[in-house]
């Protein structure tokens, strides 16, 4: 797929002021709570899976309200760069094996997502350009109000995870919600594209073909997911 991207500039900004963190609380910022070494120890060889359950939704609990209630950059720097710092293995080992109808279960996907788009933002740019040709309610959403560039892409992700753990966790899942489904949307009009080359030049690339439609419907279970989850988490009832 082509990355080549319009040069026009263009912006990313937050649907909510809230997702900004604000430089409040304590002079010096404490440390994001952190599990007992020996609790996170029990998660592997085969520990109870009522025991791994427990861990998972306290630590996802626990470190939410602490970064919520501190709103303090240095922290939310910190846990943003969580994967980046620590690794992948870290969230995966707490939260991978969450139901998606979960806390953990969410922010597990939210991290995943922002990986994702960081690493693939150029691609992620394209897929988005074809699934929104020109604004509606959805960029309004997700705060993309032009066609966004690659570093628009990398930006998004960054302001959709610090949303969650500073501004309202709804509204936070709500933009991951429609920019999935933009991009599985994407995906299709790329498929589309795809086929017609392929009957054209008579080229066999069924398996690329194959491979884009199932990442766009991937995309589009993502997108329910965190729809889902920001309902639940306005019902009360995402834990």
């Amino acid at each position: 797929m082509s990355t080549s991207l319009n040069s026009q500039s263009s912006s990313i900004h937050s649907s909510r002021s809230a997702f900004m963190p604000s430089p409040i609380g304590a002079s010096r910022p404490s440390r994001p709570a952190q599990m007992d070494p020996a609790m996170l120890a029990q998660i592997e060889g085969g520990t109870d899976p009522q025991i791994v359950n427990e861990i998972s939704h306290t630590s996802a609990a626990v470190l939410l309200n602490r970064v919520h209630k501190t709103q303090s950059p240095e922290i939310v720097e910190r846990v943003l760069n969580l994967v980046e710092n620590e690794g992948i293995e870290v969230i995966a080992d707490l939260w991978s094996q969450a139901q998606p109808d979960s806390l953990p279960g969410m922010l597990f996907r939210l991290y995943l997502l922002r990986e994702s788009l960081r690493k693939q933002r150029e691609a992620y740019a394209e897929y988005w350009n074809l699934g929104e040709p020109s604004a509606t309610s959805a960029s309004a959403i997700t705060g993309i109000d032009e066609s966004p560039t690659g570093e628009d892409i990398a930006r998004l992700a960054d302001s959709i995870l610090s949303g969650a753990f500073t501004g309202d966790f709804a509204v936070a899942l709500y933009r991951a919600s429609a920019f999935t489904a933009i991009i599985s949307c994407g995906m299709r009009s790329y498929a589309k594209k795809l086929t017609q080359k392929m009957n054209d030049s008579k080229r066999d690339d069924s398996q690329r073909l194959a491979s884009v439609l199932h990442k766009s419907a991937k995309m589009h279970a993502l997108s329910l997911c965190f729809a889902n989850g920001a309902k639940l988490w306005r019902l009360g009832k995402l834990d």
